[in-house]
Protein backbone atom coordinates (compact mmCIF):
# COMPACT_ATOMS: atom_id res chain seq x y z
CA UNK A 1 0.00 0.00 0.00
CA UNK A 2 1.27 3.62 -0.55
CA UNK A 3 0.62 6.04 2.16
CA UNK A 4 -0.03 9.97 1.59
CA UNK A 5 2.02 12.67 3.62
CA UNK A 6 -0.43 14.63 5.91
CA UNK A 7 -0.42 18.28 6.07
CA UNK A 8 2.89 19.89 7.66
CA UNK A 9 1.15 22.79 9.48
CA UNK A 10 0.15 20.34 12.31
CA UNK A 11 2.47 18.11 14.19
CA UNK A 12 3.92 15.16 11.95
CA UNK A 13 2.19 11.84 13.39
CA UNK A 14 2.07 9.36 11.53
CA UNK A 15 0.07 6.23 12.49
CA UNK A 16 3.13 4.25 11.78
CA UNK A 17 5.53 1.95 14.76
CA UNK A 18 8.71 3.44 12.95
CA UNK A 19 9.58 5.45 9.91
CA UNK A 20 12.41 3.77 7.77
CA UNK A 21 14.87 5.54 5.30
CA UNK A 22 16.35 3.10 3.37
CA UNK A 23 18.15 5.86 1.01
CA UNK A 24 21.66 6.06 1.55
CA UNK A 25 23.51 7.56 4.93
CA UNK A 26 24.81 10.64 2.68
CA UNK A 27 21.11 11.36 1.75
CA UNK A 28 19.97 10.21 5.56
CA UNK A 29 22.91 13.30 6.80
CA UNK A 30 21.40 15.83 4.43
CA UNK A 31 17.80 15.47 5.59
CA UNK A 32 15.31 13.48 6.41
CA UNK A 33 11.68 12.95 8.14
CA UNK A 34 11.31 13.62 11.40
CA UNK A 35 11.69 11.00 13.81
CA UNK A 36 13.26 8.57 10.63
CA UNK A 37 15.30 5.62 11.44
CA UNK A 38 18.06 5.08 9.10
CA UNK A 39 18.39 1.41 6.66
CA UNK A 40 19.94 1.99 4.20
CA UNK A 41 19.26 -0.54 0.90
CA UNK A 42 22.26 0.75 -0.66
CA UNK A 43 24.90 2.40 1.30
CA UNK A 44 26.88 5.69 -0.26
CA UNK A 45 29.43 3.55 -2.10
CA UNK A 46 26.94 1.03 -3.19
CA UNK A 47 24.65 3.51 -4.51
CA UNK A 48 27.86 5.14 -6.65
CA UNK A 49 28.61 1.45 -7.67
CA UNK A 50 24.72 1.13 -9.46
CA UNK A 51 24.64 3.97 -10.76
CA UNK A 52 27.65 3.66 -12.51
CA UNK A 53 26.72 0.48 -13.95
CA UNK A 54 23.47 2.37 -15.01
CA UNK A 55 25.02 4.95 -16.56
CA UNK A 56 28.37 3.44 -17.83
CA UNK A 57 26.62 -0.53 -18.82
CA UNK A 58 23.44 -1.09 -19.01
CA UNK A 59 20.58 -0.82 -16.62
CA UNK A 60 19.71 -4.40 -16.57
CA UNK A 61 22.51 -5.39 -15.09
CA UNK A 62 22.52 -2.26 -12.60
CA UNK A 63 19.29 -3.37 -11.07
CA UNK A 64 20.72 -7.01 -10.85
CA UNK A 65 23.49 -5.74 -9.12
CA UNK A 66 20.99 -3.68 -7.23
CA UNK A 67 19.05 -6.42 -6.20
CA UNK A 68 21.89 -8.10 -4.74
CA UNK A 69 23.45 -5.26 -2.61
CA UNK A 70 19.56 -4.71 -1.17
CA UNK A 71 18.89 -8.46 -0.17
CA UNK A 72 22.33 -8.31 1.55
CA UNK A 73 21.69 -5.09 2.91
CA UNK A 74 17.84 -6.52 4.32
CA UNK A 75 19.26 -9.56 5.64
CA UNK A 76 21.78 -7.26 7.80
CA UNK A 77 18.77 -5.05 9.32
CA UNK A 78 16.66 -8.45 9.62
CA UNK A 79 19.16 -9.91 11.70
CA UNK A 80 20.08 -6.75 13.59
CA UNK A 81 18.51 -3.39 14.69
CA UNK A 82 14.74 -5.48 13.23
CA UNK A 83 15.63 -9.01 14.95
CA UNK A 84 13.25 -7.56 18.12
CA UNK A 85 10.03 -6.74 16.18
CA UNK A 86 7.43 -8.74 16.69
CA UNK A 87 4.56 -9.56 13.73
CA UNK A 88 2.64 -6.62 15.17
CA UNK A 89 5.29 -4.07 13.96
CA UNK A 90 3.93 -1.85 11.10
CA UNK A 91 6.48 0.49 9.62
CA UNK A 92 6.31 3.30 7.04
CA UNK A 93 9.47 3.14 4.33
CA UNK A 94 10.60 5.72 1.76
CA UNK A 95 13.29 6.52 -0.42
CA UNK A 96 13.78 9.17 -2.77
CA UNK A 97 10.71 9.03 -4.92
CA UNK A 98 8.76 6.08 -3.82
CA UNK A 99 10.29 3.78 -6.27
CA UNK A 100 12.65 0.81 -5.85
CA UNK A 101 14.61 0.78 -2.82
CA UNK A 102 11.56 1.26 -0.40
CA UNK A 103 9.55 -1.09 -2.62
CA UNK A 104 11.80 -3.27 -2.75
CA UNK A 105 12.47 -3.51 1.65
CA UNK A 106 8.71 -3.10 1.94
CA UNK A 107 7.82 -6.02 -0.55
CA UNK A 108 10.78 -8.45 2.17
CA UNK A 109 9.19 -6.77 5.13
CA UNK A 110 5.21 -8.01 3.56
CA UNK A 111 6.94 -11.25 3.17
CA UNK A 112 8.06 -11.61 6.63
CA UNK A 113 4.22 -10.65 7.86
CA UNK A 114 4.80 -7.39 8.71
CA UNK A 115 2.21 -4.63 7.38
CA UNK A 116 4.40 -2.05 5.54
CA UNK A 117 3.53 0.53 3.83
CA UNK A 118 5.25 2.86 1.34
CA UNK A 119 5.33 6.65 1.79
CA UNK A 120 3.86 8.13 -1.56
CA UNK A 121 6.40 9.88 -3.58
CA UNK A 122 8.90 9.21 -0.83
CA UNK A 123 11.49 12.06 0.42
CA UNK A 124 10.43 14.36 -2.72
CA UNK A 125 7.15 14.51 -1.59
CA UNK A 126 7.85 15.43 1.80
CA UNK A 127 10.58 18.17 0.69
CA UNK A 128 8.00 19.73 -1.93
CA UNK A 129 5.74 20.42 0.99
CA UNK A 130 8.32 21.83 3.01
CA UNK A 131 9.47 23.93 0.61
CA UNK A 132 5.90 25.65 0.23
CA UNK A 133 5.23 26.21 3.66
CA UNK A 134 8.99 28.06 3.79
CA UNK A 135 9.13 29.89 0.37
CA UNK A 136 5.71 29.82 -1.68
CA UNK A 137 3.39 30.88 1.77
CA UNK A 138 3.11 33.52 4.29
CA UNK A 139 3.03 32.16 7.86
CA UNK A 140 -0.07 32.24 10.04
CA UNK A 141 2.22 33.06 13.02
CA UNK A 142 2.58 36.91 14.51
CA UNK A 143 6.11 37.18 15.58
CA UNK A 144 7.55 39.33 17.84
CA UNK A 145 11.57 39.64 17.99
CA UNK A 146 13.98 39.80 20.85
CA UNK A 147 16.49 42.56 20.52
CA UNK A 148 19.70 44.16 21.75
CA UNK A 149 23.31 44.67 21.14
CA UNK A 150 25.99 41.82 21.33
CA UNK A 151 25.71 40.88 25.10
CA UNK A 152 22.17 41.19 26.53
CA UNK A 153 21.48 37.79 26.70
CA UNK A 154 18.87 37.89 24.45
CA UNK A 155 19.01 34.17 23.78
CA UNK A 156 18.70 33.12 27.43
CA UNK A 157 15.65 35.46 28.02
CA UNK A 158 14.09 33.53 24.75
CA UNK A 159 14.69 30.38 27.02
CA UNK A 160 13.84 31.75 30.08
CA UNK A 161 10.48 32.84 28.50
CA UNK A 162 9.92 29.58 27.13
CA UNK A 163 10.09 28.28 31.00
CA UNK A 164 7.06 30.55 31.12
CA UNK A 165 5.42 28.77 29.31
CA UNK A 166 5.48 31.96 26.06
CA UNK A 167 6.23 30.93 22.21
CA UNK A 168 9.36 31.05 20.90
CA UNK A 169 11.08 30.13 17.83
CA UNK A 170 14.95 29.06 18.83
CA UNK A 171 16.41 30.39 15.11
CA UNK A 172 20.09 29.91 17.02
CA UNK A 173 19.29 27.03 18.04
CA UNK A 174 17.57 25.05 15.54
CA UNK A 175 20.64 25.88 12.85
CA UNK A 176 23.05 25.31 15.90
CA UNK A 177 24.95 28.27 15.71
CA UNK A 178 25.28 31.25 18.25
CA UNK A 179 24.87 33.97 15.11
CA UNK A 180 28.19 35.47 15.23
CA UNK A 181 31.60 35.26 14.22
CA UNK A 182 32.21 33.94 17.78
CA UNK A 183 29.19 31.61 16.98
CA UNK A 184 30.07 28.07 16.23
CA UNK A 185 28.62 25.09 18.39
CA UNK A 186 30.01 21.80 19.01
CA UNK A 187 28.67 19.68 15.99
CA UNK A 188 28.35 21.90 13.23
CA UNK A 189 25.53 23.19 11.30
CA UNK A 190 23.20 21.08 9.78
CA UNK A 191 22.29 21.55 6.19
CA UNK A 192 19.97 23.91 4.54
CA UNK A 193 17.41 21.36 4.23
CA UNK A 194 17.89 20.06 7.63
CA UNK A 195 17.52 23.12 9.09
CA UNK A 196 14.29 23.88 7.13
CA UNK A 197 12.47 20.35 7.96
CA UNK A 198 13.52 21.60 11.19
CA UNK A 199 11.97 24.82 11.45
CA UNK A 200 8.34 23.46 9.61
CA UNK A 201 8.56 20.99 12.88
CA UNK A 202 9.41 23.83 15.45
CA UNK A 203 5.96 25.89 13.30
CA UNK A 204 3.78 23.04 13.49
CA UNK A 205 4.07 22.53 17.06
CA UNK A 206 2.96 26.71 17.77
CA UNK A 207 -0.29 28.02 17.87
CA UNK A 208 -0.97 31.03 15.08
CA UNK A 209 -3.47 32.58 17.82
CA UNK A 210 -0.39 33.09 20.24
CA UNK A 211 2.82 35.64 19.99
CA UNK A 212 6.03 33.68 18.92
CA UNK A 213 9.09 35.19 20.26
CA UNK A 214 12.15 35.20 18.22
CA UNK A 215 15.40 36.69 18.56
CA UNK A 216 16.16 39.22 16.17
CA UNK A 217 18.63 37.61 13.33
CA UNK A 218 20.35 38.76 10.44
CA UNK A 219 18.55 37.07 6.88
CA UNK A 220 21.51 34.13 7.72
CA UNK A 221 22.53 32.13 11.00
CA UNK A 222 25.72 31.34 10.45
CA UNK A 223 26.16 29.79 6.99
CA UNK A 224 22.70 28.86 7.04
CA UNK A 225 19.76 31.28 5.40
CA UNK A 226 16.22 31.99 6.97
CA UNK A 227 13.99 31.04 4.59
CA UNK A 228 11.78 33.59 2.85
CA UNK A 229 8.28 32.80 4.90
CA UNK A 230 10.03 33.05 8.42
CA UNK A 231 12.27 36.25 7.02
CA UNK A 232 9.43 38.20 5.97
CA UNK A 233 7.16 37.40 9.27
CA UNK A 234 10.34 38.61 10.99
CA UNK A 235 10.70 42.11 9.10
CA UNK A 236 6.57 42.50 10.02
CA UNK A 237 7.11 41.99 13.18
CA UNK A 238 7.34 44.73 16.60
CA UNK A 239 10.61 44.44 18.85
CA UNK A 240 11.27 44.29 22.12
CA UNK A 241 14.92 45.85 22.56
CA UNK A 242 16.76 44.94 25.38
CA UNK A 243 19.71 47.41 26.77
CA UNK A 244 22.21 47.23 29.23
CA UNK A 245 25.37 48.51 29.80
CA UNK A 246 28.63 47.84 27.62
CA UNK A 247 30.85 47.30 30.92
CA UNK A 248 27.77 44.61 31.53
CA UNK A 249 27.76 43.25 28.37
CA UNK A 250 31.10 42.50 27.92
CA UNK A 251 30.87 40.43 31.41
CA UNK A 252 28.23 38.50 30.43
CA UNK A 253 29.91 37.56 27.09
CA UNK A 254 32.69 36.28 28.54
CA UNK A 255 30.55 34.27 31.01
CA UNK A 256 28.89 32.69 28.51
CA UNK A 257 30.96 32.44 25.91
CA UNK A 258 33.81 30.49 28.32
CA UNK A 259 33.30 27.52 26.02
CA UNK A 260 34.84 28.99 23.05
CA UNK A 261 37.56 30.52 25.63
CA UNK A 262 38.45 27.55 27.00
CA UNK A 263 40.04 26.45 23.70
CA UNK A 264 42.36 29.44 22.92
CA UNK A 265 44.32 28.11 19.99
CA UNK A 266 40.25 27.56 18.41
CA UNK A 267 39.00 31.23 19.59
CA UNK A 268 42.77 32.71 18.40
CA UNK A 269 41.46 31.15 14.85
CA UNK A 270 38.24 32.61 14.86
CA UNK A 271 39.48 35.78 15.66
CA UNK A 272 41.90 35.93 12.33
CA UNK A 273 38.66 36.21 10.06
CA UNK A 274 37.95 39.31 11.23
CA UNK A 275 41.38 40.53 9.76
CA UNK A 276 39.46 41.42 6.39
CA UNK A 277 37.24 43.54 9.22
CA UNK A 278 39.19 45.30 11.71
CA UNK A 279 43.32 44.64 10.16
CA UNK A 280 45.99 42.71 11.48
CA UNK A 281 46.88 45.17 14.14
CA UNK A 282 44.01 45.38 16.45
CA UNK A 283 43.26 41.67 15.66
CA UNK A 284 46.56 40.83 16.61
CA UNK A 285 46.13 42.88 20.16
CA UNK A 286 43.10 40.91 20.71
CA UNK A 287 44.92 37.42 20.81
CA UNK A 288 47.61 38.87 22.95
CA UNK A 289 44.39 39.55 25.13
CA UNK A 290 43.56 35.56 24.86
CA UNK A 291 46.91 34.53 25.65
CA UNK A 292 46.89 36.60 29.01
CA UNK A 293 43.45 35.23 29.60
CA UNK A 294 42.14 38.72 29.46
CA UNK A 295 38.20 37.54 27.99
CA UNK A 296 36.03 40.42 29.40
CA UNK A 297 38.84 42.67 28.49
CA UNK A 298 38.47 41.31 24.98
CA UNK A 299 34.59 41.03 24.92
CA UNK A 300 34.45 44.42 25.81
CA UNK A 301 36.76 45.52 22.46
CA UNK A 302 34.50 43.02 20.33
CA UNK A 303 31.51 45.00 21.84
CA UNK A 304 32.65 48.92 21.36
CA UNK A 305 35.07 48.34 18.10
CA UNK A 306 32.92 45.55 16.39
CA UNK A 307 29.70 44.35 16.72
CA UNK A 308 27.71 48.17 18.13
CA UNK A 309 28.91 49.84 15.05
CA UNK A 310 28.51 47.01 12.38
CA UNK A 311 24.81 46.41 13.89
CA UNK A 312 23.72 50.38 13.93
CA UNK A 313 23.46 50.45 10.94
CA UNK A 314 20.84 47.27 10.29
CA UNK A 315 18.88 48.39 13.59
CA UNK A 316 18.83 51.56 11.88
CA UNK A 317 16.91 50.29 9.10
CA UNK A 318 15.00 48.39 11.27
CA UNK A 319 13.07 50.91 12.85
CA UNK A 320 12.37 51.99 16.38
CA UNK A 321 11.67 49.60 18.75
CA UNK A 322 8.34 49.32 20.24
CA UNK A 323 9.10 48.56 23.90
CA UNK A 324 12.88 49.45 25.33
CA UNK A 325 13.87 47.37 28.26
CA UNK A 326 16.62 48.13 30.58
CA UNK A 327 17.78 45.15 31.88
CA UNK A 328 20.35 43.81 34.29
CA UNK A 329 22.71 40.70 33.55
CA UNK A 330 22.29 39.04 36.98
CA UNK A 331 20.59 35.62 36.98
CA UNK A 332 18.08 37.58 39.19
CA UNK A 333 17.72 40.44 36.70
CA UNK A 334 17.35 37.96 33.67
CA UNK A 335 14.67 35.95 35.73
CA UNK A 336 12.86 39.61 35.82
CA UNK A 337 13.86 40.66 32.00
CA UNK A 338 11.60 37.48 31.06
CA UNK A 339 8.69 37.74 32.96
CA UNK A 340 8.53 41.31 31.28
CA UNK A 341 9.10 40.41 27.66
CA UNK A 342 6.64 37.91 28.53
CA UNK A 343 4.04 40.81 29.86
CA UNK A 344 5.37 42.94 26.46
CA UNK A 345 3.97 40.21 24.01
CA UNK A 346 1.14 39.88 25.24
CA UNK A 347 0.70 43.55 25.14
CA UNK A 348 1.72 44.15 21.58
CA UNK A 349 -0.71 40.88 21.09
CA UNK A 350 -3.70 43.06 22.08
CA UNK A 351 -2.20 46.09 20.68
CA UNK A 352 -1.11 45.62 16.82
CA UNK A 353 2.03 47.39 17.45
CA UNK A 354 3.88 47.67 14.79
CA UNK A 355 7.55 48.86 13.55
CA UNK A 356 8.01 52.58 13.50
CA UNK A 357 5.98 53.14 16.51
CA UNK A 358 7.48 55.14 18.98
CA UNK A 359 8.95 53.24 21.71
CA UNK A 360 8.54 52.97 25.11
CA UNK A 361 11.15 52.08 27.71
CA UNK A 362 10.67 50.17 30.50
CA UNK A 363 13.21 50.21 33.25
Amino acid sequence: MAYELPDLSAPLELPFDDVIDVRSPDEFAEDHLPGAISLPVLDNEERAIVGTIYKQESPFKARKVGAALVAQNAARHLQGPLADKDGAWQPLVYCWRGGQRSNSLASIFKQVGWRADVLTGGYQTYRRAVVAQLYDHELPHRFVLIDGDTGTAKTEILHLVAARGGQVLDLEGLANHRGSVLGPRPGGQPSQKMLESRLVAALARLDPARPVLVEAESSKVGDLLVPPAVWQAMQAAPRIRMQASVEDRAKYLARAYADISADRDELKDILSLLVRLQGHERVNSWKEMVDEGQFEALALDLVTLHYDSRYAKSRSVAGEPAVRMDIALSTDGLASAADRVLEAVERLRGAGSQNGQEGRTLN
